[in-house]
């Protein structure tokens, strides 16, 4: 039976996953104890948990557990990254690359670093929505410390040429860090097979708990240095000091696995289902897709509606479907896409645009419904 309404915003967050708070509950219970609290057997029992949730999130990234460093979430792990390479290696240069089409806490840092003496070059995206290995190139100085640049966009689903970029920056020994918190757990990632240095991630976009991440911090070839952004502790080789959250980092660990088990299935079925999404749409000529099709995550639709605000239709079809018109970090703010306009779209295209993000737990029918209601006001509007 369907149920309403569809829930088609994963990527602002996913629903956990009934394994996830399985695996989750003796931590929230029973299994009270500190994980830093290695005098007794409590603290021994969460002190486990902590190391097979590290090893399962490692498995995932294929990386050394030794490599991780838990935080609560991919906001904090950016902030961690991008400022403790600021401080470490300010000395050997301040010039930092990104892209104008970041998530907005890597822009909001880099900003903030900006007033601390920092030079940042904020490259474009391409019309397709990735950016150009080459105008990366270009970017690159004597003086750049840092390649700040996502691993796919969570407004598009467009995947960045992240093997080219983490080529340019060995080639340059630039230290390269990606924003992973969409990709990890959808798409293949090998963070020691394809040279990146430094990757945030968060478990409630992959079917975990809000509250918890993870920071990559590459140990050898580089070994990346960092400056610790809150002191207090000696946790997270501290890097990160402060009660380890057992329970979340249980549950991002379980969720890693799941992942791991079920990626190929679900790509292969969300894939199917997000493109007769588009295709119905596209066909009928009401919307047209931005972005890359070759390029981007299973789950993710973009589509620009023609002559229609984009807020105009989610609240007129806000009780039957939950889907945005853009990153939910973002909204409300009465601006177009950042991510859009940095494609070269025009206010109107932007302001027509909606995000579709499905997910584990997407239905055919659910699809259907949307397909019906969407086509359904559209034609209406057209008619009218």
């Amino acid at each position: 039976m369907l149920k309403l309404p569809v829930y088609l915003d994963n990527n602002a967050t996913t629903p956990l996953d009934d394994r996830v708070l399985e695996a989750m509950m003796p931590y929230l219970t029973g299994k009270t104890g500190n994980a830093s609290s290695t005098q007794h057997c409590y603290g021994w029992i969460a002190e486990q948990a902590v190391d097979t949730a590290r090893m399962e999130v490692a498995d995932l990234l294929n990386c050394d557990p030794r490599e991780l460093i838990f935080t609560s979430g991919a906001t904090e792990a950016v902030n961690l990254a991008i400022k403790g390479v600021y401080d470490a290696y300010s000395r050997k240069g301040k010039h930092i690359i990104t892209s104008s089409a970041e998530h907005q806490s890597v822009l909001e840092t880099c900003r903030f670093l900006e007033f601390k003496g920092a030079e940042v070059t904020y490259l474009p995206a391409c019309s397709d929505g990735r950016i150009d290995p080459k105008a990366v190139a270009q970017a690159v100085r004597a003086d750049t410390i840092l390649i700040a640049l996502m691993y796919a966009n969570n407004e598009t689903g467009v995947i960045h040429p992240v093997n080219e970029i983490a080529e340019i920056a060995r080639n340059t020994n630039t230290i390269f860090f990606s924003d992973a918190t969409q990709a990890v757990g959808k798409e293949n990632i090998d963070v020691k097979g394809q040279g990146i240095h430094l990757m945030a991630l968060s478990a409630h976009k992959l079917y975990g708990p809000k509250g918890v991440g993870a920071l990559y911090m590459s140990r050898r070839h580089p070994r990346v240095n960092l400056n610790a952004q809150i002191h207090g502790g000696g946790q997270e080789r501290r890097l990160r000091p402060g009660t380890l959250n057992v329970p979340g980092i249980v549950g991002l660990g379980k969720a890693c696995s799941i992942c791991k088990d079920s990626m190929s299935e679900e790509k292969r079925r969300l894939s199917g289902l997000r493109d007769k999404l588009e295709q119905s749409l596209t066909e009928a000529g009401l919307a047209s897709v931005n972005g890359s099709t070759v390029h981007r995550l299973p789950h993710v639709s973009n589509l620009s509606f023609k002559n229609l605000n984009a807020q105009s239709l989610m609240v007129a079809l806000g009780g039957d479907m939950a889907v945005s018109s853009g990153s939910a970090c973002t909204w409300g703010s009465g601006q177009p896409s950042h991510v859009l306009k940095s494609m070269g779209l025009s206010d109107e295209a932007a302001n027509s645009a909606l995000r579709f993000s499905l997910g584990r737990f997407t239905t055919q029918e659910e699809i259907n419904y949307t397909i019906n209601q969407l086509m359904g006001y559209l034609s209406g509007i057209s008619n009218g």
